[in-house]
């Protein structure tokens, strides 16, 4: 099967995003920006007695013991079980997304899944010996967003907000920030710059992913 290859635009890209263009994006203008339907049936009650299912099924694997390796697999489970998977690959993958097949995207999707479980589970395996706790749920636009607290051990206490909505026909997180810093934006900087690296081949990407 011969492979698609992207083509891309030649401007530069940062694969760095400074905490401080996270923190300028406010949330409000994010739930635009990625063009979420209205989520007319969720209300906030709902958004937080989810995050709340989310956040025990977290605590419960940074208490487990378990190696990271093991750690990072059920937060891979997790992921799939509640946040909308092929809706943000879609959004990583922006433009660069709109010549590829269905095949190719299916793909890049279930690579992408991983790459984020790994990711993100690491830097959750942090709170080992801490906790996260839901604290606030509002309608922010067309999603709901619910605040959580991370408490880790010798750390002051931040920040990690869920964005929710039922635009896929369940309840789904959409976004994530950790200290402010949007998942779905600095996701779409990262996987564009390695895709550029590869010369915009997407098959590529995927397999090292």
């Amino acid at each position: 099967m011969r492979k698609t290859i992207l083509t891309r635009s030649k401007t530069p890209r940062s694969s760095n995003f400074t905490r401080r263009t996270a923190i300028a994006v406010s949330l409000s203008g994010v739930a635009s920006l990625i063009g979420l339907t209205p989520a007319a049936a969720l209300n906030s009650s709902q958004a937080k007695a989810m995050v709340t299912r989310l956040v025990g099924e977290i605590n419960t694997v940074i208490g487990s013991g378990k190696s990271e390796g093991a750690m990072v697999r059920d937060f891979e489970k997790i992921f799939v079980r509640y946040a909308d998977v092929p809706f943000m690959a879609r959004y990583a993958l922006g433009v660069d997304g709109r010549a590829a097949s269905s095949g190719q995207i299916n793909s890049f999707t279930r690579a992408f899944q991983g790459y984020i479980a790994t990711k993100y589970g690491r830097r959750f395996r942090e709170f080992i010996g801490g906790r996260l706790e839901v604290k606030s749920s509002r309608k922010v636009k067309s999603v709901f967003e619910v605040k959580t607290v991370a408490f880790l051990q010798g750390q002051s206490p931040f920040e990690v907000t869920f964005q929710l909505s039922d635009r896929s026909g369940s309840t789904k997180f959409v976004n994530m920030f950790i200290e402010g810093v949007n998942l779905l934006l600095t996701e779409r900087t990262e996987i564009g710059a390695m895709l550029d690296k590869r010369g915009g081949n997407l098959d590529r990407l995927t397999k090292d992913l």
